[in-house]
């Protein structure tokens, strides 16, 4: 298989993923109080959203290079 086309079913993957989860979740502490051996922290929850478009496109970017791919790929001189 040509870097090519793993790139494109990379994309793919990748856009069914995006259009599946819609979004990614993470958790982020900060110190908010250091007195000694007395600490306060604080956690923070923050979200990504990712538009369906962008699932949308990588699927439509990841077809077209892995049939571009493979019409250049069956052509033998």
């Amino acid at each position: 298989m040509r870097s090519s086309s793993l790139i494109g079913i990379l994309l793919i993957v990748l856009g069914l993923a995006a259009l599946v989860y819609q979004g990614f979740t993470y958790t982020t502490r900060e110190k908010i109080l250091d007195l000694g051996p007395i600490e306060a922290t604080k956690e923070e929850t923050k979200s990504v959203p990712l538009s369906p478009i962008i699932g949308g496109l990588a699927i439509a970017t990841g077809v077209v290079i892995v049939v571009s791919a493979g019409r250049n790929g069956s052509r033998t001189i």
